[in-house]
């Protein structure tokens, strides 16, 4: 069959549904959200409709009960009842769904899903199977952003506008570890400030007209400060624009997103936190290693190790941390593990300390170099590590011959 497809606006309209049961339930709530003035009749009605916001009959149908109405729905389980709906609806021309047989009916409802301010409505043929897979398919696409649907971007100095600001965190590599929260703001953003870890594959699937700004953000050697990221993103949401801060990891780990957050609170700009999966805990386990164990250790910490431990700055407790019995996992500790291992041994951790050392962790090219806390610093230089890498100390390690995935 080919229909025309039509949305109604039934707001204030009154509508009539033949039927107490499931399927009558259901379009009979469709009907309240959009506003419809709502009659339903059937001698027997679900306990679930909404009394508060439709007129109920407990009665047969009747022949005038469509007077006045712009929709029908004959939603009973006798098809003679649904024909005599459908014939005097044909009567007084107004449109009804009948919902045992589509063939004989005058009107169809789709299978629809709804996103934010987009509604779609899928038809298949008259196949309602057909339609409810289709519609599932779009509905997943487009809550985790492989469907976009991007407003058109306001135009930069619009009076009286403001936009917003997504911190996302982007994962530990592999871009489908991306949240879909995350992959869905990423779509709909106007702009993207990314970093030099995030999953840039992503940026692939994004509107030819999405401004996208490299904040690189590698070791020494910043394309942007965190002061004019900062004042970038803030500059462009004022602007009316949606920003999103694509960022490796977890935004608020060792990320900067707090002084992100903070630049959007003193200029009064809207903006969220989007959880990403950290590469702490994320790239361990992707080599094999948990970071926690029952039998093994109860805790772990996670060391942001880009400083000489022995140098004025170091802020970090190594001390704690050699003595505790947890997991040490040290996130930008590769240009410094000679200083940290020696630091760790020196104040009480054993130099036969199972350590791994994982490179580009969660990608294709991932590897993993396992040694002991007193040698890993050679063994390394020797293996030319570089970054970016995650270094794992504690004999969880040890599990990873058990543990590995192939």
């Amino acid at each position: 069959m080919t229909g025309y497809p039509l949305e109604l606006d039934l707001a204030g309209r009154p509508v009539v549904v033949i039927g107490g049961g499931r399927v009558a339930l259901r379009r009979t709530r469709a009907l309240v959200d959009a506003g419809a003035l709502v009659t339903v009749i059937a001698p027997v009605l679900r306990a679930e409709f909404p009394a508060a916001s439709v007129t109920l009959l407990r009665r047969e149908y009747r022949d005038g009960d469509l007077a006045g109405a712009w929709l029908a729905h004959a939603a009973t389980d006798d098809p003679a009842v649904n024909a005599a709906v459908a014939a005097a609806a044909e009567r007084e021309r107004i449109w009804c769904v009948r919902a045992d047989d589509a063939s004989a009916s005058a009107a169809s409802t789709p299978a629809v899903t709804r996103h934010g301010e987009i509604t779609v409505a899928v038809t298949a043929s008259g196949d309602p199977r057909r339609s409810q897979a289709l519609r599932a398919a779009i509905a997943t696409a487009l809550a985790d952003g492989s469907l976009p649907v991007r407003r058109r971007a306001r135009r930069r100095g619009t009076v009286g506008t403001v936009g917003t600001v997504a911190l996302i965190g982007g994962g530990p590599g592999d871009a489908g570890l991306i949240t879909v929260l995350g992959r869905r703001l990423l779509a709909e953003a106007d702009v993207v400030v990314v970093d030099k870890l995030a999953p840039r594959s992503l940026l692939a699937e994004l509107d030819p007209d999405v401004e996208v700004i490299d904040a690189g953000k590698a070791p020494h050697a910043h394309n942007l400060t965190q002061a004019q990221i900062n004042n970038l993103i803030v500059d462009r949401a004022l602007a009316g624009q949606r920003v999103a801060r694509l960022k490796g990891g977890d935004p608020f780990v060792f990320g900067r997103g707090g002084e992100e957050a903070l630049a959007c609170v003193r200029a009064g700009v809207p903006f969220r936190v989007v959880p990403g999966v950290t590469s702490a805990v994320a790239v361990p386990a992707y080599a094999g290693i948990p970071v926690t164990h029952r039998g093994v250790t109860q805790d772990f910490a996670v060391v942001s190790a880009h400083l000489d431990p022995s140098q004025p700055g170091a802020t970090v407790d190594w001390e704690s941390l050699a003595r505790g019995p947890g997991t040490l996992v040290l996130l930008m500790g590769v240009a410094h593990l000679a200083e940290i291992s020696a630091e760790l041994i020196k104040r009480g951790r054993d130099a036969a300390t199972p350590v791994a050392v994982i490179r580009d962790g969660t990608m294709p090219s991932q590897d993993v170099l396992t040694s002991t806390l007193g040698q890993v610093a050679a063994d390394a230089d020797r293996a030319g590590v570089r970054p970016p890498a995650v270094v794992v100390i504690g004999e969880v390690v040890r599990l990873r011959e058990l543990l590995e995935v192939a």
